[in-house]
């Protein structure tokens, strides 16, 4: 089975009508979307997905953005997706983000930095089930 990851536009990308071209950008690189949705947050599911950092000093202004406004969310599919994904999302500060990656072309600050993609397979398995059930994934996938 080909390697799946969790995709948020955050709320900022949304406002900014962004959500087409950071799509267009997965999908030139035969990442293959297999779920999505528009949604917002609650309290709760922010707690449960950014669970290592509750509690941080950060955090307060972390959950007041990402629950702000509606998201969306993700599963993609492919060969190498999640490094696949990493890369084209560019580091998380967009001044240390590479040119042509979705935050060194399109994001503005570090907190609100366009998107999220889940960081290793262990993250993904955590985080997709948060935001997807199995019935709503439906692998295209042909053997890559």
């Amino acid at each position: 089975m080909p390697e799946r990851t969790l995709v948020l536009i955050k709320p900022d990308g949304v406002k900014r009508q962004l959500i087409g071209e950071i799509i267009r950008r997965l999908e030139q690189k035969n990442l293959r979307i297999i779920g999505i949705k528009m949604m917002k947050f609650d309290s709760a599911l922010a707690d449960d997905h950014y669970s290592e950092h509750v509690g941080k000093d950060f955090y307060p202004a972390l959950k007041d953005f990402i629950i702000s406004g509606p998201c969306i969310a993700m599963v993609l599919e492919g060969r190498e997706c999640i490094i696949t994904v990493r890369n084209i999302i560019g580091n998380t500060d967009p001044v240390n983000a590479l040119p042509g990656s979705i935050r060194g072309d399109l994001a503005l600050e570090v907190t609100q930095n366009l998107i999220h993609g889940s960081d290793s397979s262990a993250t993904a398995e955590k985080e997709i089930p948060l935001f997807f059930s199995p019935q709503e994934l439906f692998s295209t996938s042909s053997p890559d």
